[in-house]
Order: C-alpha cells, then structure tokens, then sequence
C-alpha cells in the first residue's frame, strides 16, 4: 500500500547494497525505457523524414532543456523534503509538502509553457540553427511546449512516490505513455506524413497520459502522500524548504543548460549534417548517462531518509555503494556501447557522414562517462544532506565557467569536431572533483551538528538480565 511504511520502502536497515539496487533499477529502466521511446521519435523522423528532420528535432533539445531545466530543479527540493519528513515519521510534513508541490507544479509548467511558445524561435535564431531547418525546428518546438506543464507535474509527482522509496509505479507509468508515443509516432509520421509535426504531438500527448496515470496513483493512495483535492494550497513554511534545495539545484540546471547551449551553437556552425551526427550519438551516449542518473535519485532518497531518522552514519556507505556502482555501468554498458557504436549509429540513418561524425563524438565521449557520472551522482549525496549552495557552485565554476573558457579559447584557436567534443570530459572531471568536496563538507558539517555516533546496530540501553 502506497505510502505506508514497510519493510519494501524501508531504507534505512537492513544491507544497502540489495536496496540500492531494488530502488534504482525500475528508475533506470524507467530511465532506458524513455530515452528508447525519445530514440524512436528520432529514428521514425530521421528515416521517414530525413536528415534535416533529424537535426530539426536534434537542434531543439539543448534550447528546451535551457528554459524547461530550472523549473524541474524544484522537484528535487519536493524529494529531499518528502524523504527527510518520511523518514523521521512526520506523516502530516509529508502531506503538506505534497500538496505544495502539486501546486508549484502546476504552476511552473504553466509558466514555462508560456515562455517556451514566446522566445524558442528567436533563441533558435541567436543559436545559429542552420537555415535549412530552423522553421522544422521553431514547428517542433512550439507544438513540444503545450506539453511541458503535463512533464513538469508528472515529476514533482514521480518525486514524491521515490522520496518514499516507490520507484516502481513511475516507470510503469511511463511505459505505458512511452508505447503510445511509438504508436502515435508510426501513425502521424508514416501514415500522416506529418514530419515534425507528428512527433511533437505524439510526444505531448504521451505525456498528458502519464500525468493522469499518475495523479490516479496518488489519489488512491494512503497515508501522508495521498492527494486530496480540496488541500491543494501552497504551504509557506514547506515551500520555504522546497525552494531551499530546489532553487539552487534549478540554477545549476539551468547554468548548465547555458553551457550546453552555447556548445550546441558551436556544433551549429558545422552545419546540418554535423547536428545530425551529435544528435544521434548523443542519444545513444545518454543510455548510458540516464543509468547512472538512477543513482543520483537513489543517493538524493536513501540520504535524505537517513537524515530524517538520524542516521547518518549510513551516508558514507551510501556513498560507496554508489560509487562502485557508477563504476560497473561504466565499464559495462559504456564499453558495450562503445564496442557497437557503428551498428547502434545505422540504426538511425544511413547516411555515411553523419555516422562517421557520430562515431567521433562517441569515442571521445565514453572513455571519460565515470567522471560524468560521479558528477551527477555526488550532488544527490549532498544535496540530501539537506545542501544544495555547493554542489551548484561545483557545477557552476567546474562546467559552465570552464566549457565558456573552452570555447572561447581553445576551440577558437583550433575549430574542430575532435576539439569540441574533448570539452565535455574535460569538464565533467573538473566538476566531479568539485562535488565531491562538496559532498565531504556537507558531511563534515552533519557530523557537526549531529554530534558523535552511537554503535551501529546496538541498542543504547543494554537490557538488565
């Protein structure tokens, strides 16, 4: 039964490694699951509608992320509070916080699809989307937008069930929309001739899907995450905690959405077929990525229940736990992409250049991902500790400063694939290095505050004989 607690949702006893795993692989499947239904949009475009409808809707993700990221950083405010609250029992904490973050959902979605529809065709404009596809691109776009307040509520929703260590329903959820979106696909781009245009719509109308399955959840739940219409209401004091984590964690979103932008404008000037290449490979990378993603929600629940029931002393082994498991995805599935690289890219197009660009990008990319992943991972540590100023400042000096500095040097004085490319390990490193101090002071400064720890797994009173 949803939102009671039980020995299933129960992260803070028994072995992590087992629980670690259980929690984060429905996210990663989730996470596969919706990127393979993402990688169908643009194998239906790219082979039914060729190559500049590829790099249409390949030129757009940089620039959707940029206006849509900041917003989706509150939700991460929505499971830190939502985990600490359940975890130390405060069942009426957890219903206000749920309520308030209905709310903010809602209204950041609406706000974001307002902004989204007003300026996505002059910032395609200021980014150089070449002219060949910037009309595609502004069709995408603008359809895309009518669905981002269903996505924006879908996942303060989804947060509120992980916070509480359900990560099973989101991703049935989205697999359900996910076939949808390939269906609709089929129809509106094969059938319908519809370019563009098709997987736009097939792409909103999966996602309002979603949203209802998972408000239909909450609605029928128990206990503090039960959604009650008639208390929908901001909370101050919980928005106040909401937007302590979420603020920054949004402004690291979206600092690092500028840097994306910005690299995505250099990858412009290379022209369609180039944009074609990165937006492939890039969405085959990202399998990559969004598996070690799963940890991140995974450090950001397990830490923040253990904070709410005060034992913090379980935070190191959380951190190691994920750690090795950054490591073995790693090595794992990045070398199996790595080894596939040209059959994954032909399942896109087939069009030589662009495959033979895409496979550039993909060598330099895998070899660095560990770093990549410690970069996402670390922040989740951290940020469920209850801080969220420095794992923003890491990513703000050690990716977005140093990708401008990159750009503006480096890639100036040598303008080439090979030397763009080599920006993003570079960075990763620099900001990984950056999280992870981070996450030893936030560490240090709980320690602090807590005060010295008792011996695990012992009672403190010893029963009298």
């Amino acid at each position: 039964m949803i939102g009671a607690r039980s020995r299933d949702n129960d992260l803070n006893s028994g072995p992590l490694l087992g629980k670690i795993l259980l929690f984060a692989l429905p996210i990663m499947a989730m996470n596969m699951l919706q990127l393979l239904f993402n990688a169908a949009d643009m194998v239906v475009v790219g082979r039914f509608a060729g190559r500049e409808a590829l790099a249409a809707v390949g030129a757009t993700g940089a620039l959707i992320n940029l206006i849509v990221n900041f917003f989706m950083g509150l939700s991460v405010g929505t499971s830190v509070v939502v985990a600490q609250d359940y975890g130390a029992d405060r069942i009426a904490g957890v219903s206000r916080t749920v309520h308030t973050s209905v709310v903010i959902g809602a209204a950041a979605g609406l706000l974001v699809m307002a902004v989204g529809l007003l300026i996505c065709q002059p910032l395609l404009a200021v980014m150089g989307t070449p002219e060949d596809i910037i009309g595609l691109s502004t069709r995408y776009m603008r359809i895309y937008f009518l669905g981002v307040p269903a996505s924006m509520l879908y996942n303060f929703c989804a947060g509120i069930l992980r916070a509480v260590g359900d990560s099973r329903r989101p991703m049935y959820y989205l697999v359900i929309a996910g076939v949808v979106n390939v269906c609709l696909n089929l129809i509106f781009v094969i059938v319908l001739q519809m370019s563009v245009a098709g997987v736009a719509w097939a792409t909103i109308l999966s996602q309002y899907l979603s949203l209802v399955l998972i408000l239909i959840c909450l609605l029928r739940s128990e206990g503090g995450i039960r959604l009650m219409p008639r208390q929908l209401r901001i909370d101050r004091q919980k928005m106040g905690q909401i937007f302590r984590i979420g603020l920054p964690a949004g402004a690291q979103n979206l600092l690092f959405s500028i840097s994306n932008v910005l690299i995505q404008s250099a990858i412009n000037s290379f022209g369609s077929v180039m944009v074609a290449a990165n937006s492939a490979a890039g969405n085959i990378e990202g399998f990559v990525g969004t598996s070690m993603n799963a940890y991140y929600n995974a450090a950001i629940t397990f830490t923040g229940q253990s904070m709410g029931a005060k034992k913090v002393e379980r935070i190191d082994a959380i951190a190691k736990v994920c750690t090795t498991l950054i490591l073995v995805t790693w090595i794992v599935l990045g070398g199996a992409v790595f080894l596939f690289s040209d059959r994954l890219l032909n399942i896109y197009t087939t069009d030589p250049a662009v495959v033979e660009l895409g496979m550039l990008r993909m060598k330099v990319m895998l070899g660095a991902y560990f770093s990549a992943g410690v970069m996402q991972v670390f922040p989740g540590l951290t940020r469920g500790m209850g801080y969220s100023i420095q794992p923003m400042l890491s990513t703000l000096v050690g990716a977005c400063l140093m990708r401008i500095v990159w750009l503006v040097t480096f890639f100036a004085w040598f303008p080439t694939p090979v030397m763009l490319f080599v920006c993003y390990p570079i960075t990763w490193t620099l900001a990984g290095i950056g999280q992870v101090g981070s996450f030893f002071y936030a560490r240090r400064k709980v320690r602090q505050r807590v005060g010295p720890k008792p011996a695990p797994d012992v009672p403190l009173c010893q029963p009298q004989p």
